[in-house]
């Protein structure tokens, strides 16, 4: 098929499909298909609620069409699913969402087409998963009649600066033919170039161990922040002194979560697991991680038990929900296990949260934040758990004036001086 043939559909409208169907809308037509009718309706009004996209951009898109029809997919051949790839609740990979994008597109599927998958998976999935039920629902032979390409996604939320025409975009076909052909399709939007995998397979290792090795980093310097902690050594002061070496990583202790670094490790040992080998490393940093909302909450009693505050029935504000600063994303936010070990305390919570979508929050936590800042005086602990720029604005001073004379002050992010906070990681 020539690059001039192709005809774009992009599967799945959030954070990663639909930068990316607007950048390909600005070349060539895209049909942007998506299951949410909200989602499509405030796409069609030039509204995105994730924010990764302006108004601006999204009119400049001429070429980008959206839809919930799966029949408006058929007259495109080649595909691009961008759907979530999540964990359960065993910590398992959930493919259904992967899985039943790959059925709606096989009905469509014609000869000669092509599926590009973006999804976060494990080594194998795309053709040992996906291309059965490609198969299945279209009556086509993979690598005869259609063929794939993998190419994961690499956004990062909230950046402004890091964004899908700038990051460098790993790509990968079924045969030597359609890696090319994949690579070309790419290459028209990405400004920074591509990579080339050798295989699919590759590919998908080279995703899913970007985001494992962040995660063992951050377990890194969590357990350093455990350790010094029990010495009294600041660890931010350490960090700091240790950084003043050329090549000393620049990590930061904190709550883990997210659609990426919290997740993608759990596929990959999900996979090892599957094959007979139990991936020691992986795990140990994944339960570290893990754990650091417990930590914080036991840290926070602790402080308050030292000045007397009562903890059951103690008023608590936790500021931010998100799992990352100055974003709305609240995809596996490691918040939640903040508030959910505050309320095994019989504390009561609220949150604090200016960037969330209340409705969002209500949906995936059953938590209804505040989006204006609170009344002040009424708590008698606070913790900063995201570093949103209006927290870092406020101030001590001003968070602590939430908070009754003597309320514990507790910094996960670093967003307060040291001796401004009670504690901090």
């Amino acid at each position: 098929m020539p690059l001039k043939d192709i005809k774009l559909a992009i599967i799945g409208l959030g954070y990663v499909g639909l930068p990316l169907a607007v950048e390909f809308g600005r070349k060539r037509p895209v049909v942007g298909f998506d299951i949410n009718q909200r989602r499509i309706d405030e796409l069609k009004s030039g509204n995105d609620s994730t924010l990764e996209t302006t108004d601006e951009e999204l009119a400049a898109a001429k070429q980008l069409s959206y839809t919930i029809n799966p029949e408006d997919l058929r007259a495109c051949n080649c595909f691009i699913v961008t759907v979530p790839t999540p964990i359960d609740e065993y910590k398992s990979p959930d493919l259904m969402p992967l899985i039943k994008a790959s059925e709606t597109v096989g009905k469509v599927l014609k000869k000669g087409d092509i599926v590009i998958y973006e999804s976060t998976v494990y080594p194998g999935c795309t053709e040992e998963d996906c291309v059965p039920v490609l198969e299945k629902y279209s009556g086509l032979k993979f690598n005869q009649d259609f063929y794939c390409g993998y190419s994961p996604e690499r956004i990062n939320p909230g950046d402004k600066e890091h964004r899908v025409t700038t990051i460098k975009k790993v790509t990968s076909g079924s045969t030597p033919e359609i890696a090319d052909l994949v690579d070309a399709l790419y290459n028209e939007i990405i400004t920074v170039g591509t990579h080339k995998a050798l295989s699919i397979k590759v590919a998908e290792a080279a995703k899913v161990i970007e985001n494992t090795q962040r995660d063992l980093n951050i377990a890194l310097i969590n357990e350093l922040a455990l350790i010094f902690n029990k010495m009294g050594i600041d660890t931010e002061s350490v960090l700091k002194a240790a950084g003043s070496k050329w090549n000393f990583l620049p990590f930061r202790p904190g709550l883990v979560g997210g659609h990426c670094i919290g997740v993608d490790p759990y596929y990959l040992t999900h996979k090892a697991q599957a094959i007979g080998y139990h991936p020691e490393i992986i795990l140990a940093g994944r339960r570290l991680n893990d754990s650091m909302g417990a930590y914080v909450v036991a840290q926070v009693v602790k402080i308050m038990t030292k000045k007397r505050i009562q903890v059951e029935g103690a008023k608590v504000l936790v500021m931010g929900l998100t799992f990352k600063e100055d974003c709305p994303d609240l995809r596996n936010t490691r918040v939640i296990d903040i508030i959910t070990e505050l309320k095994d305390y019989n504390c009561e919570v609220d949150v604090y949260d200016p960037w969330v979508s209340v409705e969002e929050a209500q949906h995936e936590y059953g938590i209804t934040p505040m989006v204006t800042p609170p009344d002040k005086g009424i708590y008698d602990a606070i913790i900063v758990a995201v570093a949103h720029s209006q927290f870092a604005k406020l101030g001590a001073e001003g968070i602590r004036a939430l908070g009754k004379p003597g309320a514990v002050l507790y910094d996960v992010k670093y967003v307060l001086p040291r001796d401004a906070v009670d504690g901090r990681l």
